[in-house]
């Protein structure tokens, strides 16, 4: 049953226009890295494994490329924003029992990690990423400088295993269509849209399983080595399935950015 627009806590205009940009640029780093990980799986010219900081790279060399991935920065600051809000307003009716509950975590957390890719990005643009990557080698390298490294290391694992699961309870459950406003697309939008749901979210089902797999790793050897992101997820995938199988999670991966499309155009929110 979706949620209806009554039911739904008010939210600022602004906040709803903020994070309906975050919704569309999470879409489209999302397609970047899906559409050039499926070129490389089946041989096209230009492609490569790639995950966010590579997207950002590659929107970097682009004309103007400067100011389109300032653009992606700030439209990660309004994905960021909104998932604050969806952790301290609740704004998606998650309630205050235990599941409830660490959802909103769920949603505090992703706000810090998107905010710090928003971060990322600026650093690119100034040119101060110091050749860190911004990936999870280098996330891992810092957590472990701090007392209890590898603990924290291993609560990045369980997190990132965690969110993987949730995607396929998402599927399994239906959750992934509420709140959505159906009745605004025709019957073959909505087929599209619940398709794109299902297949975006079981491939980051996997790629989320695969790092947090190398994440445990990494907590264990107390190695920052250990650790690998979306491109080493796939690097792994065409190792033990080859580029076929690698080739349909980069293909989900891209449905996935277009299932956020999706949602920025037709997520309800009620504004005051």
């Amino acid at each position: 049953m979706d949620i209806t627009s009554q039911a739904i806590p008010k939210t600022k205009k602004w906040v709803e226009n903020f994070a309906r940009f975050g919704y569309a640029t999470k879409g489209t780093i999302y397609v970047i890295v899906g559409v050039l990980s499926a070129m490389a799986a089946f041989g096209g010219s230009g492609g490569q494994t790639t995950g966010r900081s590579g997207a950002f790279r590659e929107i970097a060399q682009q004309p103007f490329g400067q100011i389109l991935l300032g653009i992606v920065a700030i439209g990660f600051i309004g994905y960021a924003v909104w998932r604050f809000v969806q952790a301290i307003q609740d704004v998606d009716n998650k309630g205050n029992d235990i599941s409830g509950i660490v959802v909103r975590i769920g949603y505090g957390l992703s706000g810090i990690l998107y905010g710090y890719f928003a971060y990322y990005a600026f650093q690119m643009i100034s040119g101060t990423t110091g050749g860190s990557g911004g990936g999870n080698k280098f996330i891992v390298s810092k957590l472990l400088e701090q007392p209890f490294g590898q603990f924290l290391v291993g609560v990045f694992a369980a997190t990132i295993l965690a969110k993987g699961v949730y995607q396929i309870h998402k599927v399994t459950s239906g959750s992934y269509i509420k709140g959505i406003k159906d009745s605004k697309m025709n019957n073959k939008l909505q087929d599209t849209y619940r398709k794109l749901g299902q297949f975006g979210l079981i491939a980051r089902a996997v790629v989320f399983g695969i790092i947090g797999f190398f994440l445990a790793k990494a907590a264990f050897a107390a190695s920052a080595s250990k650790a690998k992101g979306t491109e080493g997820a796939f690097d792994f995938l065409v190792a033990q399935g080859g580029p076929i199988v690698m080739g349909i999670v980069a293909i989900g991966l891209a449905s996935y950015g277009v299932f956020e499309f999706f949602k920025a155009k037709y997520k309800p929110f009620r504004t005051s």
